[in-house]
């Protein structure tokens, strides 16, 4: 009975985050226009994750540009823990003024597929927009026998559920094994760590297999030939990467995950403050001054409206929810 229950309460989450996205778009949509000029007072941007990591550092990097812009302050807020439910749930229940904000990944997507019971509705949140993704490059041990992601596949077929990978738990870099998994018929068994700089370690010292990581992140342990590179995400190779060949040419195209950055508000937020910030973002997105900051980071720009950013979010739960039915995958039990 406790099972079936637990079933029955999944299939309502996984149903409530795509509904919960339109939901959110409907409540921007309806919300009446700002009645006083915004932002009136500090605009707190809340990150669900540690500091220092990519989404810390993006979340950073808009705040002092929207400072600049705006004359407000602007504030950065780490509340990380309960697998990014902490921070995320505070920006739910804040008020929808647009002065409290939420500036997350992927792991938005992930947490109501993954997870039996959670704090707040997906449709507590309303997408703002995207400032930037990173790719992922596929890294192994030094001594793996396989130099190429096709060599890769057979050799972890050829020793079912002998390989591993490690990443951080409900974070891209653990859903982007699970995708690699459901997509390529491979058996590895998740390693789970609490950032990336431990699974780097792990990968070069030999103890786990395999990981995907942010370029930036690897990209020392690759040029020292500490660990293999065997493709990185995106439709062109990474600048700092040029012998790292992209899934396409490693003759896996069907692969394309990545890291996004985006910001969301509080459903209900008035709409001309949501289009404010949209706009912003966007800006920041596009500026010319930023590239060098995005170079510094791993980062590539990713602009999108309101309604792009709802669509996008809608087609990955869609293309998750099966990979993760699949692999049983539930925060639960990580």
């Amino acid at each position: 009975m406790r099972a079936r229950s637990f079933r029955y309460r999944h299939r309502l989450r996984q149903r409530a985050l795509a509904a919960g996205l339109l939901a959110g778009m409907a409540g921007i949509a309806g919300a009446q226009p700002a009645a006083t000029p915004y932002p009136s007072k500090t605009i707190t941007i809340i990150v669900p994750t540690t500091p220092g990591g990519g989404v810390d550092n993006g979340a950073r990097m808009l705040a002092e540009k929207l400072r600049a812009a705006w004359g407000q302050t602007v504030v950065v807020e780490n509340r990380p823990g309960a697998n990014y439910i902490i921070g995320t749930a505070a920006v739910a229940r804040a008020p929808a003024d647009g002065h409290t904000l939420l500036f997350t990944s992927n792991s938005f997507v992930v947490v109501p597929l993954a997870s039996a019971k959670l704090p707040y509705d997906p449709a507590d949140l309303a997408p703002v927009g995207t400032l930037a993704y990173s790719p992922y490059v596929m890294v192994t041990r030094s001594t793996l026998a396989a130099n190429t992601v096709q060599e890769f596949i057979a050799h972890a077929k050829a020793h079912p559920g002998k390989l591993n990978y490690g990443g951080t738990v409900s974070a891209g870099s653990h859903i982007a094994g699970e995708v690699f998994n459901h997509m390529s018929g491979t058996r590895m068994q998740f390693v789970p760590y609490k950032g990336g700089a431990p699974v780097m370690v792990d990968l070069v010292g030999g103890q786990i297999d395999a990981a995907w990581n942010s370029v930036n992140a690897a990209a020392a342990q690759i040029r020292a030939g500490k660990v293999k590179a065997l493709a990185v995400t995106g439709e062109q190779r990474y600048p700092t990467l040029p012998a790292v060949p992209t899934f396409a040419e490693a003759g896996f195209p069907q692969y394309q995950e990545r890291a996004w950055l985006g910001l969301f508000a509080p459903s209900g937020t008035p709409r001309a403050i949501v289009q404010k910030l949209s706009a912003e973002l966007a800006r920041v997105a596009n500026a010319p001054e930023m590239k060098p900051d995005f170079d510094a980071s791993g980062l590539i720009p990713l602009a999108s409206t309101p309604e792009q950013f709802a669509a996008m979010l809608k087609k990955e739960a869609d293309t998750l929810r099966p990979v993760l039915k699949a692999s049983n995958f539930r925060l639960d039990a990580q």
